[in-house]
Formats: C-alpha cells, structure tokens, sequence
C-alpha cells in the first residue's frame, strides 16, 4: 500500500472513530447538564487540569516516543525491538502512573482546596486518581499499534472506552432514580475509570497473540535494560513540553472562575459560566476538528518519512493540500454556527449562554482546525521545540485574557483572548514553515 494509501485510510479510520466517539461524548454531555445543573459540570471540568497533568507526566511523552521509535524499527523490519520497546515504556507508564495515583490521594485535599479553589473537588480527585494505571496501560499499547499504522486497534479502543464510560454512568444513573438513591457528579469520575479498565482489557488481550510479546518478569528486565534509555531520551523533551503546556492550561482553567468572581458573579454563577463554556459551548466548536485530529495524527510519522527521504517537492505539496482542506473545513464549519450557534445553545443545551459562546467562538474554527495540522507537520520535521514555543505564547495570550480582561468585561475577554491566540499559532506556523520550505529548495 502506498504512502498516499495508508495515510487516506488511516485518516478515515480515526476520523469516523473520532466522529462517533465525539457525537456520543457531546449527547452525554447534555446529559450531563441536564442531570447535574451548570454548576454540577463546572466543578467535574475543574478537575480535567489535573487529569491532564497526571497523564502529561506518566504517558504523553512516551506515547509519542514510542510510536515514532516503533515506526522506525517497523520501516527497518525490526519488530522484535519495536515490541521490546513496548515493554519498556509499559514498565516505565506503569511505575510512574502508580506513584502519581499515590501522590493524588495523598494530597487530593491540598489539590482542591489550593489549586483547583473548589472543595468540593476533592473526592473527585480521589476516584480520579485510580484512572492513571489504566490509562498508562492503555496508551502505551495504542502508541505501539500506531507506529505500526495499524490505526484500527487504537480506534477500537477508544470506542469501547466512550461507550463503557457512557454505558456505566447511565446505567448508575438509571439504578440510583429507581431505587431512590442520591446521585453525585462523582459518578461521572467513576466512569472514566470504567472506560480505561475496558479499554486496557481490549488492548492487552491483543497483545496476548503477538508473537514478538512475552510477558515474563525476565523479558520486562531484559527490555527494559536495552532501551530504557533511549526511549527516556525521546520521551524526555515531549514531556516536559506536555507538562509545561499542561501548567499553563491548569493556571488558565482554576483562574476562569475566580477571576469572574472579581468581575461581579457569585460563586454559584461564575462556576456555572465556566461549566457552560468548558462543558458546552467548546465541545460543540470542537466536535468537526476529530477530522483534523485524525490528520494530524497521520501526518506525524508521514512528514517524518518524507523529510527523512529529503523528498521536499512531495512535503511541499502535502502540507499546500492540508493547509487548503482544513481552511475550507474551517470556513464551512464558521458559517454553520454563525447561523445555527444559537439555536444550539437552546434547543441542545437549554441555555442561551452557551449559544452565545458558541456563534463568538465561531470565528476561529478556521484557524483552530488548520492549526492541529499545522502543529504535526512542526512535529514531524523535527521541530518539537518551536511547536511548544508557539503553544506557550498562545497560552500567554489566552491567560493574559483570562487575567486582565475578564475581570473588565467579563467572559468575553477570554473568548477573544483564544481567538486572538489561534490567530498567532496560525500565522506563526504558516511563517515558518513557508520558510523552512523557501530555505529547503534554495539548499539543493
């Protein structure tokens, strides 16, 4: 199968996994605020932040490592050292996904209470914390699998997450009305963890038929003592860049609520606002973006193949059909909820609020969808560095809106602060790459 081919059909496969996982996540999160109020969902998105970190420190990196590390050792027709590469990083995901679920529950009270500013928050992240092995587990193994291409395994997996997740929360929910129960947000938390277990049973139990894998104490240590290194290596800077990102997002989610309690709301409603923008109205501006997620997912180990071929005619005309796909998607997608954002916001999600967020955040679809592109294609060239860079400044404008214009004009100052941050992403990685490619054909 060409190069062409793989990258078609892989980017079919995740986008139609990405599509439904989405049109089921945006449902249940109607659901959601239905059940539990604006309020309800403000105070379950709080705890994302430190979902998101937990995992930026245990998996992220490493995932990312190892799929490129095994697309390597796949190209080379080396598949034993690509599974002793799985191993390894399963070692390392697990051990540090173990000692951050101890860390969480130790601490859950100075998290919510200094950190997140909510209390309440608390239990929440006690049945988080039991997420991070699982989710180690699995992401290692869809890392793996996406090295190898095989996009189906990983899209496999994430169905059987959403629906599990889905699936028990409902069904808790359905338990609890009938037998008269009281019925906390807290489940919700618990059905992440009920997705990962899922998730991770799948994936390992494919793992059981390659024959490359031996699961024995002595082919763990013997993987682990050739490649701990190098894997650590690669992983290293990823991380650390996840985990920087992941800092300044944590500082701009905690600081939304407060900073509209300094514009004049009460607790109850600034907590509300947020949850209609984190819970609602984003969700819908990022459903049509699991198409450019799917892209850039492919793009990765594509560029990275191009560039290593120095086929720099090819790169050029990629990264020229990608850029003018994801704008038209973006435009399409504008106009849509220019139109039809209100209608919603109150018909959906029966709240006129979120169809306010949604048409103002409207104008940046076709910016952020070309961005996630933009972004891989950095990545697959190598350049890690300067794609954090642009993310932390568009971070910087983001909490620069959250910490000096909504306390003036309220939720709005943080709307225009992401477009205007989508904005510098966009026009830096354009500048950029239009030169990388100006200053490649001037060398041959």
């Amino acid at each position: 199968m060409s190069r062409k081919q793989v990258l078609i059909k892989g980017t079919i496969i995740l986008t139609l996994t990405g599509f439904t996982t989405r049109f089921m996540g945006f449902f249940y999160r109607i659901f959601l605020s239905h059940t539990f109020g604006e309020e309800g969902v403000g105070i379950y998105q709080l705890i994302f932040p430190i979902y998101a970190m937990g995992f930026s420190l245990t998996s992220a990196g490493i995932e990312l490592a190892l799929s490129r590390s095994t697309a390597y050792y796949i190209a080379k027709n080396e598949k034993h050292k690509a599974a002793e590469l799985l191993l390894t990083a399963l070692l390392i995901t697990e051990t540090l996904s173990i000692i951050a679920m101890l860390l969480i529950q130790r601490y859950a009270g100075v998290l919510a209470a200094s950190v997140l500013c909510e209390p309440r928050c608390e239990k929440l992240l006690m049945i988080l914390s039991y997420v991070f092995p699982f989710s180690a587990l699995h992401s290692s193994i869809c890392g793996y699998y996406l090295g190898m291409k095989k996009t189906k395994i990983p899209s496999v997996s994430q169905l059987i997450e959403q629906i599990t997740r889905i699936g028990s929360v409902l069904l808790l929910y359905t338990i609890s009305r009938t037998q008269g129960h009281p019925f906390g947000i807290a489940v919700a938390v618990s059905g992440l963890i009920a997705g990962e277990i899922c998730s991770s049973l799948y994936c390992l139990n494919l793992l059981s038929h390659e024959d490359e894998l031996t699961f024995t104490p002595r082919a763990f240590t013997s993987a682990f003592r050739k490649h701990a290194g190098s894997l650590t290596g690669l992983s290293l800077p990823l991380t650390g860049s996840r985990v920087m990102l992941n800092i300044l997002q944590s500082i701009e989610a905690v600081s939304i609520p407060i900073k509209l309690q300094l514009y004049g709301m009460s607790v109850k409603v600034s907590l509300s606002t947020y949850g209609v923008l984190t819970g609602m109205a984003l969700p819908c501006i990022l459903f049509p973006s699991a198409i450019t997620n799917s892209v850039s997912t492919m793009l990765l180990p594509t560029v990275a193949e191009i560039q290593a071929m120095d086929e720099r005619s090819q790169l050029s005309s990629l990264i020229r059909k990608v850029f003018f796909s994801c704008i038209t998607l973006g435009c399409i997608c504008c106009a849509g909820l220019l139109l039809f954002g209100q209608w919603i916001g109150e018909f959906l999600f029966h709240s006129p609020s979120a169809g306010d967020f949604i048409v103002t955040l409207a104008w940046m679809c076709p910016f952020l969808y070309t961005n996630n592109t933009l972004l891989s294609i950095l990545n697959g060239i190598g350049k890690t560095n300067l794609s954090f860079f642009i993310n932390a400044i568009s971070l910087i404008i983001r909490i620069a809106g959250v910490l000096l214009f909504i306390p003036k004009i309220g939720i709005y100052g943080y709307l225009w602060g992401l477009l205007i941050s989508q904005l510098s992403i966009f026009f830096f990685c354009l500048f950029y790459l239009r030169y990388y490619l100006r200053s490649s054909s001037l060398r041959r």
